[in-house]
């Protein structure tokens, strides 16, 4: 018989960096969600990835107490930031795009660049082919101040 699915769960986790302290721990323990189970979990699927990019995690837990995850592509503009070198600043040590986007330029990125990105969005974005995804990630770009050149 199927569980009874009693809600699901969102979180953006830093990949291979799942820890029982806050905002990971008290989101899962007030549903009833093995902690530490989740945090093992986790970790070793991320293990691939770069170490530290943000995960959208949706986590679907049961009547049971336990739990299923879909960890997805980290977001375009983490891979965007990345491609164009861009410094951490601010207070929380992050790369920022431009604050003026369309006046300043944050950084520039080439076309190969967004397409790469566009084919590691691939499953999560809703496009049918390659150029299509690259549209996305071309308006994520523009919207954050990043020039694509040539």
């Amino acid at each position: 018989m199927a569980k009874k699915v009693m809600g699901k769960l969102k979180l953006q986790i830093p990949a291979g960096k799942a820890n029982p302290s806050p905002p990971v721990g008290p989101a899962l323990g007030q549903r009833g969600i093995n902690i530490m189970e989740f945090c093992k979990a986790f970790n070793a699927k991320t293990q691939e990835m770069d170490e530290g990019a943000p995960c959208p995690t949706v986590i679907t837990y049961y009547a049971d107490k336990s739990f299923s995850m879909e960890i997805k592509t980290p977001p375009a503009s983490y891979y965007l930031k990345k491609a164009a070198g861009l410094k951490p600043v601010g207070k929380r040590n992050r790369p920022k795009g431009s604050p003026k986007p369309g006046r300043e330029v944050a950084g520039t990125v080439t076309v190969a660049q967004v397409r790469q990105i566009a084919e590691a969005k691939m499953p999560d974005l809703s496009a049918n082919d390659v150029e299509a995804a690259m549209q996305i990630i071309l308006g994520s770009a523009r919207s954050m101040g990043i020039e694509v050149k040539g």
